[in-house]
């Protein structure tokens, strides 16, 4: 186990999905740590900063002593086996295949279609004065739903998207869909799988630890 005197600090913005998906890890393992916020989009000094912590200059980055991580399923997967607390991964192959298919499901499709697609262009660029690009929004939602009925099947009987148990799957999928929900279209398509709606609705109180400002 790790050290338990050494508060591991994570370099990123509160906003960030990948960024809330390590704290609900750490709060999920109940462990203590250090947020330093570090907006790469708008601050040069950060960026700068970020980039000597992360190659690509991504968030988050993550420290624990003298050991330094990027990429954010490395870093939910070490915060699962370095630390106490329940475990975040089955010991089932199969549950476990489950639980990593999720992950790539959620990295390489969710993410992009239903917080940049979706979130972003119904929800941020509003909010910020913007038009937003209604043919890119379209296109998002149609792939979200693809990936909706993905997850669900991945489910299979729930009620977690690995099964029976939370997992890290779950942790790095619901700042997702909490931003995914935000947009009208988003709430209306997450009702039409009962399944993930109660999944959801299991993780809100989570979710809402981490959740920022």
């Amino acid at each position: 186990m790790a050290t338990p005197d050494i508060k591991p600090t994570v370099y990123g913005a509160a906003y960030s999905v990948y960024v809330r998906a390590v704290r609900l890890t750490l709060a999920e393992k109940g462990v203590a740590y250090d947020l330093v916020e570090a907006d790469v989009f708008d601050n040069p000094e950060d960026r700068a900063a970020q980039l000597v912590r992360h190659p690509f200059g991504k968030i988050p980055a993550f420290s624990h002593g003298d050991f330094r991580l990027y990429e954010t399923s490395a870093i939910e997967r070490y915060l699962d086996e370095a630390f106490a607390g329940p475990p975040l991964q089955p010991r089932d192959p199969v549950r476990r295949a489950r639980m990593n298919q999720a992950l790539s499901v959620l990295d390489n499709y969710t993410y992009p279609d239903l917080v940049w697609g979706v979130y972003t262009e119904r929800v941020e660029k509003p909010r910020r004065g913007l038009a937003p690009d209604e043919k890119r929004l379209a296109q998002a939602l149609a792939k979200s739903r693809t990936c909706l009925a993905a997850l669900d099947a991945i489910m299979e009987d729930g009620p977690w998207l690995a099964g029976a148990a939370l997992s890290l799957a779950d942790l790095h999928g619901a700042p997702m869909i909490d931003y995914f929900r935000q947009a009208p279209e988003g709430l209306a398509m997450l009702r039409d799988f009962p399944r993930l709606s109660g999944w959801w609705e299991m993780m809100t109180e989570r979710v809402a630890k981490v959740r920022a400002a």
